[in-house]
C-alpha cells in the first residue's frame, strides 16, 4: 500500500541521517509489535465468545519479549543488536533508497498508536480503582515493617481510590491525543511528565513495573521529538515557529480503510475496554478472589485457647508454632499470624488473572502472616486449606470447624505436620479509622 506523505518543502535526508533512522525504524517497529514469548498463551487463552476486561488488558500488555517471566532489559539488547544488523543489510540492499519522510510518519503512527493502547490498558484500571485496592483485613492487622517498599506504595494508594481514578483519568487522556494526529504531542509530553514519575517511583519503591514504564515513556519520546525543536523554538527562543508540516495524502479508498482501521481500534480499546472495566469494577475485582468465604465470618479473631497434640500452649511473642491471631476474609482466605518465619512471595510486577487460585495480591510483598485459600464442606463443617504462598506449596491443613456463638470459631483437625491442633478464636470487635473517614467520630 503506497500512501504518500507530502511536506512543504520536503526534507532531505543525508546519508548519516538515513543510517541512524534505520536502526530507530527496525528498533521501534520491533518494540511495538506483540512479539512476546506469552503471545500465544495470551491470544489462544482468550475466550473471545465471552472476553473479559482482564483479558483485554494482557493483550495491551504485550510487547517484544524473548525471555519468559518479568519484563528485563535485556530484551531491549537483543531486540538493538537484531535492529542493528537489520540497520546495516537495508544499507546494502536495493531497499536503501525509501522516502524517509514516509517511513517516518507511518513510524510515528505505529508508535502513537502502540503508546495510545499501552496507557488506555493502565488508564481504565486506575480509573476505575482495581490497579490499587482498598488494603484487606489481613494487611490491615499486619506490621508495617513485614511489607515490602512496593507494597506499601500499592496500598498508600488504595486508601485514597478517588486520587488513584484522578491518575487513571490523566493515563486516559493522555491515551486519548494521542489517537489523533493533531493532538499526539500533547498526549506524548503528558506519558512523559507522568509516566516518567511512574519510572522514578518504581525504582525508588523497588517495583517490578519499571521497565515497561520506561518502555512507555521512551515510545512518548519519540513521539515528542517530531515537535520538539519546533516547541523549544516557540516557548524557549520565543521565535516565530511553524506548525506541523506532515499531512498524509490517502486516496478515497485509503482513507476508507483507515477510517475503518481506527474505529475498530477506538472501539475496541476504549468504548468495549472501559464498559467491560467498569462491569468488572462492580462485580470483579482482579487483585482479590471472589470465591465467597465462611458466612458472617469476616473479622480478625484473638486466639483463645490453642492445643497441638491435646497440649495446651499458652500465648508467647517468640514461639513459632502457637497462632497469635487469625484473619477470615470475605472470599475465601484465612491468613494466620505467629512468629514461624514467611518467605515473601516478592511478585510486585502486574499480573490480571481471571481464576481465583492464581490472584496473589494479599500475599505478595507481604509478611508476618501465612495465608491460605480454602474450600468448604458445608455439611461436614469442613475446611480445607491450603498455603498461598509458592514457597509453602502443598502445605494444606483440615480443620472442622463449629461456632457456638456469633463471636467464636472453633477449629479442630490436622496441621501441615499432621499433628492434631485445637484452637479458640474469639473474634474482635475492631475499628479501623480508614473505613471510617477524617470526618467520623473513632470511639475507644
Amino acid at each position: 500500500m503506497n500512501k504518500k506523505i507530502t511536506s512543504q518543502p520536503p526534507y532531505s535526508w543525508s546519508e548519516k541521517e538515513k543510517n541512524i533512522f534505520r536502526f530507530f525504524f527496525l528498533f521501534f517497529i520491533i518494540q511495538a509489535l506483540p512479539l512476546s514469548v506469552d503471545f500465544f498463551k495470551t491470544v489462544f487463552g482468550i475466550n473471545w465468545v465471552h472476553i473479559n476486561y482482564t483479558d483485554i488488558f494482557n493483550l495491551t500488555r504485550l510487547c517484544a519479549k524473548f525471555i519468559t517471566g518479568a519484563d528485563s532489559f535485556v530484551n531491549w539488547i537483543i531486540i538493538a543488536v537484531v535492529s542493528l544488523i537489520g540497520a546495516v543489510l537495508w544499507s546494502k540492499s536495493k531497499f536503501k533508497n525509501q522516502d524517509y519522510n514516509n517511513l517516518y510518519y507511518w513510524l510515528r503512527v505505529v508508535v502513537r498508536y502502540r503508546l495510545a493502547i499501552g496507557v488506555v490498558g493502565y488508564g481504565f484500571i486506575k480509573f476505575f480503582p482495581l490497579q490499587a485496592p482498598f488494603p484487606s483485613i489481613s494487611n490491615l492487622n499486619t506490621n508495617y515493617g513485614d511489607f515490602t517498599d512496593w507494597k506499601i506504595f500499592s496500598m498508600s494508594l488504595g486508601i485514597v481510590p478517588n486520587y488513584e481514578s484522578f491518575l487513571g483519568g490523566i493515563e486516559l487522556l493522555a491515551g486519548f491525543l494521542l489517537l489523533f494526529r493533531k493532538t499526539a504531542t500533547i498526549g506524548a509530553l503528558l506519558i512523559v511528565v507522568f509516566t516518567g514519575n511512574v519510572f522514578i517511583s518504581n525504582l525508588a519503591y523497588d517495583g517490578g513495573e519499571y521497565v515497561y514504564s520506561f518502555y512507555l515513556v521512551i515510545l512518548a519520546l519519540f513521539v515528542l521529538s517530531f515537535d520538539a525543536v519546533r516547541i523549544y523554538n516557540l516557548i524557549s527562543l520565543e521565535r516565530p515557529t511553524e506548525p506541523n508540516v506532515f499531512k498524509p495524502n490517502f486516496s478515497s479508498r485509503q482513507k476508507k480503510v483507515r477510517l475503518v482501521l481506527k474505529t475498530l481500534v477506538i472501539f475496541f480499546f476504549v468504548f468495549f475496554y472501559g464498559f467491560k472495566t467498569y462491569s468488572g469494577y462492580r462485580h470483579d475485582p482482579y487483585q482479590f478472589p471472589t470465591t465467597a468465604g465462611l458466612a458472617k465470618a469476616s473479622g480478625i479473631y484473638n486466639v483463645g485457647e490453642f492445643r497441638i497434640n491435646n497440649r495446651v500452649l499458652p500465648y508467647s511473642a517468640t514461639d513459632s508454632i502457637r497462632w497469635k491471631d487469625v484473619v477470615f476474609e470475605k472470599w475465601a482466605t484465612i491468613s494466620i499470624r505467629s512468629n514461624r518465619p514467611v518467605i515473601i512471595d516478592s511478585a510486585n510486577y502486574e499480573q490480571v488473572f481471571q481464576k481465583d487460585k492464581d490472584r496473589d495480591y494479599e500475599i505478595a510483598g507481604t509478611g508476618g502472616r501465612h495465608y491460605y485459600t480454602y474450600t468448604m464442606d458445608i455439611l461436614n463443617h469442613v475446611l480445607s486449606l491450603e498455603n498461598k504462598n509458592p514457597h509453602y506449596k502443598g502445605e494444606k491443613l483440615e480443620l472442622k470447624y463449629s461456632r457456638p456463638d456469633t463471636a467464636t470459631i472453633i477449629l479442630t483437625g490436622i496441621d501441615q505436620h499432621r499433628d492434631s491442633i485445637y484452637v479458640v478464636l474469639n473474634k474482635l470487635n475492631k475499628k479501623y479509622p480508614l473505613t471510617l473517614g477524617r470526618r467520623k467520630v473513632l470511639k475507644l
